[in-house]
Order: C-alpha cells, then sequence, then structure tokens
C-alpha cells in the first residue's frame, strides 16, 4: 500500500500544487445505462493516498467552514494520507455518522471544496471521494466503532420523519444521553435517502448501513406512522416525549396546471422515483411494482431531480429521453457532476424551453408534448432575468412519458394538526434560525419543512443546530 511518507518529502509543497486531481473510475457509459449499479467506483487506497496528500493542511481551514455540519476536514483527509484509513472514518463519525452518503450525494462543490484553498492555484481537494472512501473501507473492513452513550438522563424525543435532518439530530441526542424514537409515516427509514435518489447514485444497502450504526447506537424507530395522522405533535407530548423535532420533508409535488396533466404517462418526479427507487419497479415483475416504460420521454425541470428522473428514465427507457428547462444551461441547478454523466449517458437537453400543454389520444394516454421557446427579460431590481415566452414558438414533440420536476410543496399534516405551529404563506414551519425553535415550546423543525427543497448536508446541519438545543432546552429549565 502506498503511503504518503513514501513520496518524496523534498519540494513536498510544489509537489503538492503540481499534482493533479484524481478522478474516480467510473462505469463505462455504455454499460451502466443497461444497469441502476452505482456509476463511481470510489477511489482505490493508492488513488485515496494520492488525493489526500494534495491537501494543504491549512492552519486556518476554510473547508470547514463550508461545511454545514464541521467536518475536520484537514484532520481527516492527513489520517488517509498517512494510510491510517480507519482512524480516518472514526474521526468523521465524530461530526458527521452519515458519511458514506454525505461522500456520494453532498453539494461538496459549492460548500466545502468551494472554499478550499488549494482550488486557487487548480483543482480542490475532492474531499467528497475521499469521505466516501474513509467510510466505506470501515464498513467494508466491519471495524466500525461507536461513541460511549451516557447514562440516560430521564428525557426522551420523539423525531418526526427520517430523513437526513431527522436522522442527525436522533443521532446527535441519543450521543448526549437522551432517549430518541423516531417516526416514519413510509415502511423503511430514510426518506429522500430512500425513495428520491435512485440506486445508481446512492445505493440502498449503503443508507441502510449507516441508519442501522444509528440503531446500535440505540435510536428508535416507529413505521407507518404518520405524524398528524396516527399521532399529532400534542399526542407526542401526552405520551410522555420531553421535545419534538419535525423534519418530515417537503414531498407535495408541484404540477404546472396545463392542460392535459392528468393524461396517463405523465408522472411527478416524486411518484416516479418512489416507484422506481422505494418500491424497485426496476426488477419488475421481481417487485410487482410498474412503471411505464416508454420509449419518448421528456423531463420537466433542471435541477438534481430532474436529473434524477432523466437519467432513471434513460435506463428504463429505451429510445429518447430529453430535458426541457427554460433557462439557459449555464442556469442549471444541477450538480455538474451529474449533468455530466446525463450526457455521457445519452439524455438530451432542450434549454430556453417550457412545457405548454401536453396532448393525448382517444384513450388519455400522452401521445405528444407541445413546447414553446423562452427568452430572458431585462434584469429585475435583483438583477435576475426572468424567463419569457416567444410569441409564435410553439412546436410539438412526440412523448409518450413526461416526468414533471419542477419542485415540491410542504405536506400540510402537520401544520393542520397543530395550528399553533406558525408557518409561512407557502406552509413552511417558520423557525428561529440560531436554535431552530418553532412557535410551539418544545417543537423544533428543520430540513425541507423549513427551508423548502435544499439539499441532504444542508438538512444535517439543521439537525446539528436542533439537536444542540433541545438539549440545551431539556437540561437548562430557563429555556
Amino acid at each position: 500500500m502506498l503511503s504518503a511518507g513514501m513520496l518524496k518529502k523534498p519540494a513536498e509543497q510544489s509537489a503538492k500544487l503540481n499534482m493533479p486531481r484524481q478522478r474516480m473510475p467510473e462505469q463505462d457509459p455504455l454499460e451502466r445505462i443497461t444497469n441502476f449499479q452505482e456509476v463511481p467506483y470510489g477511489y482505490t487506497e493508492e488513488l485515496a493516498v494520492i488525493e489526500a496528500f494534495r491537501c494543504l493542511q491549512c492552519k486556518d481551514p476554510k473547508c470547514v467552514k463550508g461545511c454545514p455540519v464541521h467536518v475536520n476536514i484537514p484532520w481527516f483527509i492527513g489520517l488517509i494520507a498517512e494510510g491510517k484509513f480507519i482512524e480516518a472514518a472514526w474521526k468523521l463519525k465524530e461530526t458527521n455518522l452519515l458519511p458514506s452518503i454525505c461522500g456520494r450525494v453532498c453539494r461538496q462543490e459549492d460548500q466545502c471544496e468551494k472554499l478550499c484553498i488549494r482550488g486557487k492555484s487548480g483543482q480542490p481537494v475532492s474531499i467528497g471521494a475521499l469521505e466516501r472512501f474513509a467510510a466505506d473501507y470501515e464498513r467494508e473492513k466491519a471495524t466500525a466503532t461507536f461513541p460511549e452513550i451516557p447514562a440516560w438522563t430521564g428525557r426522551k424525543v420523539a423525531v418526526a420523519g427520517s430523513g437526513p435532518a431527522g436522522l442527525t439530530v436522533a443521532g446527535d441526542l441519543v450521543k448526549k444521553g437522551h432517549r430518541v424514537t423516531i417516526f416514519e409515516a413510509l415502511h423503511v427509514p430514510g426518506g429522500v435517502l430512500m425513495y428520491g435518489i435512485p440506486e445508481f447514485r446512492l445505493p440502498k444497502n449503503i443508507v441502510a448501513a449507516e441508519i442501522d450504526y444509528l440503531k446500535k447506537m440505540g435510536v428508535e424507530f416507529e413505521f407507518n406512522a404518520v405524524i398528524g395522522k396516527l399521532f399529532t405533535i400534542d399526542d407526542l407530548f401526552t405520551e410522555g416525549y420531553d421535545a419534538v423535532f419535525v423534519g418530515t420533508g417537503a414531498g407535495l409535488p408541484i404540477f404546472m396546471d396545463i392542460p392535459g396533466e392528468n393524461l396517463v404517462g405523465v408522472y411527478s418526479s416524486n411518484e416516479y422515483l418512489t416507484r422506481v427507487n422505494l418500491m424497485q419497479a426496476y426488477k419488475f415483475p421481481e417487485y410487482d411494482t410498474p412503471v411505464l416504460r416508454g420509449s419518448k420521454v421528456v423531463v420537466v425541470g433542471g435541477g438534481n431531480t430532474a436529473l434524477d428522473a432523466s437519467r432513471t428514465a434513460r435506463r428504463l427507457c429505451y429510445e429518447d429521453v430529453t430535458v426541457v428547462y427554460r433557462r439557459s444551461r449555464d442556469e442549471l441547478p444541477a450538480r455538474k457532476e451529474e449533468i455530466q454523466h446525463a450526457e455521457e449517458e445519452g439524455v438530451k437537453f432542450q434549454f430556453f424551453t417550457a412545457p405548454t400543454r401536453f396532448i393525448g389520444d382517444h384513450e388519455g394516454r400522452l401521445i405528444k408534448a407541445e413546447l414553446v421557446r423562452m427568452e430572458l427579460s431585462e434584469p429585475d431590481e435583483s438583477g435576475r432575468r426572468r424567463p419569457l415566452p416567444v410569441d409564435g414558438s410553439e412546436f410539438q414533440i412526440d412523448a409518450d412519458i413526461v416526468i414533471i420536476a419542477v419542485g415540491n410543496l410542504i405536506n400540510p399534516l402537520i401544520q393542520h394538526t397543530s395550528p399553533d405551529i406558525e408557518v409561512s404563506r407557502c406552509g413552511n414551519i417558520i423557525v428561529e434560525p440560531s436554535t431552530e425553535k418553532t412557535s410551539k415550546k418544545g417543537v423544533f423543525a428543520g430540513g425541507d419543512i423549513v427551508r423548502g427543497g435544499a439539499t441532504v448536508i444542508l438538512a444535517m446541519g439543521d439537525g446539528r443546530k436542533a439537536a444542540n438545543n433541545i438539549h440545551e432546552y431539556l437540561t437548562n429549565s430557563s429555556w
């Protein structure tokens, strides 16, 4: 095994600056569109050490400030450079109990890697790939260690939702000695990690392994438990819980309110991805969950969900998959890596384009999508240019499946059954930003139900902040 110590010491800093970023090996595009296996293979030990050696070990690491859960990035990377892979994973888990997940789906390029000093004179250190490597190495070697859990404080916390925010708050509170039960509406834990992100980007056995780690720490789960339906927030307090965290996400799909959205073949991205990911429709008939497999697919939107849907459709539909987006390529909000993977896999893009209606046959089945060309307006007061339709530019394309991925709203169930929780005009729960406290005593919230659709790591950051303040609430009578 190669270690950093084997690399020549003279002019070490110069060597770091001249060493190129190491790319993870990947499945060939023509191969991967025939399966749902993970696309990147991950670093080998040798590649991980070389990449870790590129880290400058800054005295004032900006990368840590860019991480919503404040992972000590230089420390764990330094351990990898020394060949101490297990120790690197342990260091990661001091602040991030879901490192295998974050290493795969976190937007490092907009957070920690964006602030990497190494990136000012080349490409930043591949922090996410190294996080994935260390976490995977520990899991594959079965060398996980568990933090020492203090004696029970006598306090119980209920967590609504087992997505990234809920999992984080639960893990952090158990480490502080509180008993935590997560109430999950579905039959499996993980939230958007399970139903929203495709297998080829986040294998479900990885999610299951990270959740199993939390279970072994003492986090308890109740499934098929819809908070706001089976129990209200007040019921949880009556049952003896001392605090409640709401992390139920934003799972209500937005439709476009245009003609033809009720045709057979028009899906919300939520339904499409849930059928394929959680209910494993891609294994039909082994799993009895059907999903249409058309030949001409149109995906509406430009975010990560739209790209996930398009890449999923490319594996299930044998001819054409086209993403239509009303702005330019430069404004696509999806991760650059996912855009690149989609293009490699044959997904097409139509920019400055939006649907106006969907057309069906006499049996109510989708056969065409009508689109219109868009152009950007003059900048408004904020400097943003709005997309506007170009008069007379409508055109039609064949389509037997349309997947609408233009965002999500908040499911109002909890808010309707707990009217004393203050919400915004859009239905998002309003919290005190520094504490994640809601307007209801003892209730905290975080993740997409507060932010709207956001990222896994931002939800985890909310969970970390909420856990610290729930602990303060439970142990400080002045609250």
